[in-house]
């Protein structure tokens, strides 16, 4: 009786642990989902043609090109109106993403590789996709002294490549990054399309102009203050 006791008392915890860890990860979800529905509303990002986003699937250079180009207007910069096409082998006229990756070609948020090569369908890095992304944001410029302090509350600060870090402590200040339960950065892991359409998300938040102080009558403001 006691060991039938024990296996339902066993069987209920598992379901209560159960039950709190769906209940946990509900709030990631629909943050996830509003982030989603946030920059597909901007036109930034687009679902798929069967209707669905695939947040987990993987970017694409050329998509990370395209993307760009909308979320900063790169193709209104005067670096790409006024320099000739470069010749990138890999990435002909007829290429889906032609202009988008002249884009961020002239105005050197992203470059090429050895022989000019874009490599338009290599898969970026969270590393990569957030130093890039930084890098059209505009690069914070902190001292290394900073850019530690700034990301040595991620445990995996250390796996994070050198010449990512001050643009990846750009991004970690802004409050545009996504992290794992245990507050990792993951910059080794794959960039996926949810981990952009949430940083796109927390772009676009910023962007929103912020409420004014409300005047409160018979208050004035000391000088200090203006």
């Amino acid at each position: 009786m006691r060991k039938l006791l024990g296996t339902l008392s066993l069987v209920l915890l598992l379901q209560n642990l159960t039950l709190s860890v769906a209940r946990a990860l509900e709030p990631s979800e629909a943050l996830q989902s509003e982030a989603i529905q946030q920059v597909i509303t901007a036109k930034l990002m687009t679902n798929s043609p069967d209707g669905n986003f695939y947040p987990e699937r993987m970017i694409s250079r050329a998509e990370l090109a395209a993307i760009l180009v909308k979320a900063f207007n790169l193709d209104q910069r005067e670096a790409v109106k006024n320099q000739e096409s470069k010749i990138v082998p890999d990435v002909p006229p007829s290429h889906w993403a032609f202009n988008e990756i002249q884009a961020v070609l002239k105005t050197d948020i992203m470059k090429g590789y050895r022989g000019n090569l874009f490599f338009p369908n290599q898969r970026v890095t969270r590393a990569e996709g957030l130093a890039i992304f930084a890098q059209a944001y505009g690069v914070f410029q902190f001292g290394d002294d900073t850019v530690n302090e700034i990301l040595d509350p991620h445990p995996d600060a250390a796996s994070i490549p050198v010449w990512a870090r001050r643009a990846i402590a750009t991004v970690v200040a802004e409050g545009f990054i996504n992290t794992d339960a245990q507050n990792n950065i993951s910059p080794l892991r794959p960039m996926t399309r949810g981990d952009m359409a949430y940083l796109l998300s927390q772009y676009l938040q910023r962007q929103q102009p912020q409420p004014k102080m409300p005047v409160v009558p018979g208050v004035t403001r000391s000088p200090e203050s203006l």
